[in-house]
């Protein structure tokens, strides 16, 4: 009986076989040096986790120093206005007084000018004075005076008198400066005609005015600005 006929196989294809299931001789060593590799793999594994942990400790760190830094500039700022502000206190609560006593802080006071004009009438022996207060008004200031928390305010007053002379108007204003502070917004003089025919001989000695008055003064005060929201 005749079989297949088995033929040798190619040097080159039995190299290649041969290769193939060739491994290398450190692969079957690698038994030897398993615990070592495990512990090394652990070690790197802690050391990553470590080092994560300490750059994130440290930018919590910075960012508390950061914080800190600011808040404390920012207590050294409020420090630093705090003493300004007592230094300027210091400085000018003589002139703010002095203000107040005068009328300009605060509440509007028209009895005082009422009785400035009464005062001064009696004293000076004026003619005399009639007058009409109207109501308080806000008053709008330049832009660059600022005025914190206080209003300029101011009420308007309308005097009428006759007059001997010139001097008398000017008396008047003097003495009531006196009761406040304000400023004349307008003022004018007429003469009257029948004066010099008044005062000839039969006139008897009784003082007959010579000019008429009619002024308008803005009476100033400072007083607390509404806040926003309340009533």
């Amino acid at each position: 009986m005749s079989g297949p006929v088995k033929q040798p196989p190619l040097p080159g294809m039995q190299r290649a076989a041969t290769s193939a299931r060739t491994l290398p001789a450190w692969l079957g060593e690698l038994h030897l040096i398993r615990r070592a590799l495990l512990c090394f793999t652990l070690t790197m594994l802690a050391s990553l986790v470590l080092l994560s942990l300490s750059i994130a400790y440290r930018e919590r760190e910075a960012q508390q120093l950061d914080l800190a830094q600011r808040t404390r500039s920012a207590a050294a700022m409020l420090f630093n206005h705090a003493e300004a502000e007592k230094q300027e206190i210091r400085a000018y609560e003589p002139q703010f007084l002095a203000l107040g006593r005068r009328g300009l802080i605060g509440e509007e006071n028209r009895l005082a000018w009422i009785d400035a004009i009464r005062r001064s009438q009696e004293q000076r022996k004026l003619l005399p004075i009639s007058y009409d207060i109207s109501p308080q008004q806000g008053l709008q200031v330049p832009l660059p005076m600022v005025m914190g928390q206080y209003q300029l305010r101011g009420s308007r007053m309308r005097l009428q008198m006759d007059l001997l002379h010139e001097m008398d108007l000017l008396n008047l204003l003097d003495d009531l400066r006196q009761a406040g502070y304000f400023a004349v917004q307008d003022c004018s003089l007429k003469r009257h005609a029948a004066a010099a025919a008044a005062a000839g001989p039969g006139s008897g000695g009784v003082a007959t005015p010579t000019l008429g008055a009619e002024c308008e003064l803005l009476w100033l005060t400072l007083g607390s600005a509404p806040v926003p929201g309340r009533p």
